[in-house]
């Protein structure tokens, strides 16, 4: 395996923003996660990221930075919304990770900026609340084709995620939010992230150094980085039950149901179809690959 995109780097010189909780210095690796909301490839990081937190989530935070550029798409060249439907298609197809391209024909978004701001207010209720909510606003996005600049689509995101709706409404206007995205914008800087998705490795012990990883790797190589940090090969946590990964989750894709339990494709949708003729889960329409809907009987 290549690293010749993996570099060192020096330690961050912004450490916090408006919003993250002391929990990053409760654990020995702090890992910003640098992303787009609206880019297939960061959302195909998703299966790693939930086997990563699930098997070594004890030895570190995960802190996502918003690397998105907050100018106003255009769509004046005809040809623009064609070329990101096929980028979408094509990045989904080779995945696993379904992302409908038909959005920039048919809803397309004009500014990622409000959602940007959104992700921004949502983390000022908690990380944990944070993470939630931007993964309820790839969902709208990728599965189910919605604007997510659109106010009322991210209300909606902020109630599936659990946050208190007021406070949200008002952070999203706030020069809190606005701020807390300026960090990034700053952080993306100061780390020359030009790829995405970018993983950078932290240990708060060490700060001369850290470990940078631009693009997607198989999974064994994130392993591999953690295990450098820490300087050890720790053992992996066990995995919780295919019902309560659903729970949990709430909504998960076969491929990362794949991932997370070392099944191939074939094997965990029989599993996710068990789960389903249990009426625990409900397939969720998607054009590529199979998505499916924890069936809450609360």
């Amino acid at each position: 395996m290549s690293w010749e995109r993996t570099e060192l780097l020096g330690s961050p010189q912004t450490n916090t923003s408006p919003g993250y909780s002391c929990d990053t210095v409760k654990k020995p690796i702090e890992i910003y996660v640098f992303i787009d909301p609206m880019c297939p490839e960061c959302w195909s990081l998703e299966p790693y990221l939930k086997k990563l937190s699930i098997e070594y989530g004890r030895f570190f935070t995960l802190r996502p930075i918003i690397s998105g550029s907050s100018k106003p798409l255009t769509h004046d060249n005809f040809e623009q919304p064609r070329k990101l439907k096929e980028i979408w298609e094509r990045t989904a197809s080779r995945t696993g990770m379904s992302c409908d391209g038909d959005l920039w024909i048919e809803n397309p978004i004009h500014s990622p900026i409000t959602a940007y701001l959104a992700i921004k207010a949502a983390e000022l209720q908690g990380i944990r609340f944070g993470k939630v909510f931007l993964r309820k606003v790839q969902e709208s996005l990728f599965l189910r084709k919605q604007d997510i600049s659109q106010e009322s689509v991210l209300l909606e995101c902020a109630k599936s995620a659990k946050l208190d709706l007021q406070e949200f409404h008002s952070d999203l206007h706030s020069i809190s939010a606005k701020k807390a995205l300026q960090c990034d914008y700053k952080l993306n800087h100061e780390m020359e992230i030009d790829y995405m998705p970018t993983m950078v490795f932290f240990h708060k012990n060490i700060e001369e150094q850290g470990i940078k990883i631009s693009g997607l790797y198989p999974y064994e190589i994130y392993v591999r980085v953690l295990s450098e940090m820490l300087e050890r090969l720790p053992i992996p946590s066990q995995h919780p039950s295919l019902e309560e990964f659903a729970r949990h989750y709430e909504v998960i894709g076969t491929k990362e149901v794949s991932v997370v339990y070392n099944w191939s494709i074939e094997k965990a949708e029989r599993e996710m179809k068990k789960l389903q003729l249990k009426q625990i889960v409900e397939k969720i329409p998607a054009k590529h690959g199979t998505f499916w809907q924890y069936i809450d009987t609360n």
